[in-house]
């Protein structure tokens, strides 16, 4: 398949933009939709520019856009598929009754981004659904822990709130979220939906059948469970290298991680317990459920 924007294609539209916008273009964000796994909504709500590169038949673009609160973004276009003619400048909420009628590039401009991705999201930013979340305090120690880079494949199982900060910071990698229950797997969905990620792929099993088509994981993120040594058994074997990382209110499975780790050859073993504690409305401190979190990387045998 030919690609719809070539190096020529793109610097032809950022010369077009250049010439009738008051864009700098040292601080442009080049975004390429038509390629898969590219979230739009987040690249936006992070840059002060973003020149993005869309095709044809998205109805829904704008909706998406002015839903995930970006109403107040300016946006440049023209009418055409090519950087040529008349440009054109509307407001994000005035397009949302309007798709994407030609391949072509387009300039949003967004006075309100924020520079940096905040690790932590408060649980107020995800869809409730049927999910219980874990505390964005203990979310943001096992981000940390996971040290997720731009680039990684990540499976993320029964993680759901993990699974959407891990697809918003790997931006040009994948996340499989394995989802065993039918309504927690349409929270997932409405979690996607609601911060327009195009990097998450959600599956209801740990095997080669469910996971047929989906890039080799080099993370996996497991919230410990009566399957988790099956899923251990299966990711190691796809991936002997590994990085794990075990989110467990269980002692007993914290206790016994070292005959797991043994089994399933994970090296570089690390086991830390997160108390949080929060000041309720009468003046006392209210702790929070206090979780191992278990990591190691797998070794090949």
């Amino acid at each position: 398949m030919n690609e719809l924007f070539t190096n020529e294609k793109i610097l032809s539209w950022l010369q077009y933009y250049a010439k009738n916008t008051p864009v700098d273009l040292e601080r442009v964000k080049m975004l390429d939709i038509t390629k898969k796994n590219k979230n739009v909504i987040p690249t936006v709500e992070s840059h002060k520019v973003t020149l993005v590169f869309t095709q044809a038949g998205d109805p829904d673009i704008f909706y998406r856009m002015w839903n995930a609160g970006l109403g107040d973004c300016d946006v440049w276009y023209n009418e055409g598929s090519e950087p040529e003619g008349t440009i054109k400048n509307d407001k994000l909420k005035d397009m949302i009754n309007r798709g994407i009628n030609a391949s072509a590039g387009m300039l949003i401009f967004n006075r309100n981004a924020r520079n940096t991705y905040k690790i932590g999201m408060d649980n107020e930013n995800f869809r409730r659904g049927s999910v219980r979340y874990v505390g964005s305090e203990i979310r943001a120690v096992i981000l940390n822990k996971m040290q997720v880079e731009r680039q990684d494949s990540i499976c993320v199982i029964s993680g759901e709130s993990i699974a959407v900060e891990a697809a918003l910071i790997a931006i040009e990698g994948s996340v499989i979220a394995v989802e065993y229950n039918g309504d927690d797997r349409n929270t997932m969905e409405e979690n996607v939906e609601h911060f327009g990620l195009n990097n998450i792929t959600i599956v209801d099993h740990v095997d080669e059948k469910s996971m047929r088509g989906c890039p080799v994981p080099s993370l996996v993120f497991m919230v410990a469970s009566a399957s988790m040594e099956q899923e251990l058994a299966y990711l190691t074997r796809l991936n002997p290298h590994i990085n794990v990382v075990i989110y467990t209110l269980d002692f007993g499975v914290a206790a016994n991680i070292d005959r797991v780790f043994e089994k399933y050859h994970i090296q570089d073993k690390e086991v830390i317990q997160i108390s949080v504690s929060k000041l309720n409305a009468k003046n006392s401190f209210v702790q929070q459920p206090a979780p191992w979190i278990i990591s190691g990387k797998a070794a090949a045998r």
